[in-house]
């Protein structure tokens, strides 16, 4: 199953994982920020090359993550959360995608894994259009 994608019945957060998480949005969320500036001043503002950067990079770290922490038995799990859900899920959650429709496709899901590909790109392109439309009517 994909790594960041809760399972039902789904337990109910403690407080320390509530705590990591939110640490490592915050990191994350900064760090986001950070490449982006970094971004636009090394290579200008005419592509957007930090989106591209922190996609490539988030996609990269949380996968190397993923399959780190799957081969450690002893590791805390709240560092998956700081990491995976907290500082990844903040700096893009491109890189869950990413990891959840190349999961399903390790797992012989072909039809899962390019419906996730599909379905996400064609909602959240839909998603923007209707934001730009809405966005255009509230004064």
């Amino acid at each position: 199953s994909p790594l960041c994608t809760a399972e039902p019945p789904m337990p109910r957060p403690s407080l320390d994982a509530i705590l990591f998480i939110g640490a490592g949005g915050f990191l994350g969320a900064n760090a986001r920020y950070l490449v982006g500036l970094w971004a636009a001043e090394r290579f200008g503002t005419a592509f957007p090359w930090g989106t591209l950067i922190a996609n490539a990079t988030g996609g990269l770290l949380l996968a190397a993550f993923a399959t780190w922490f799957t081969r450690q038995t002893d590791i805390e799990p709240n560092l998956r959360l700081f990491f995976a859900v907290g500082f990844c899920g903040a700096y893009t959650t491109f890189s869950t995608y990413a990891l959840d429709t190349i999961s399903l496709a390790q797992t012989g899901q072909w039809s899962a894994s390019i419906a996730n590909l599909l379905v996400n790109n064609a909602f959240c392109f839909i998603g923007v259009l209707a934001g730009l439309w809405i966005g255009a009517r509230i004064g």
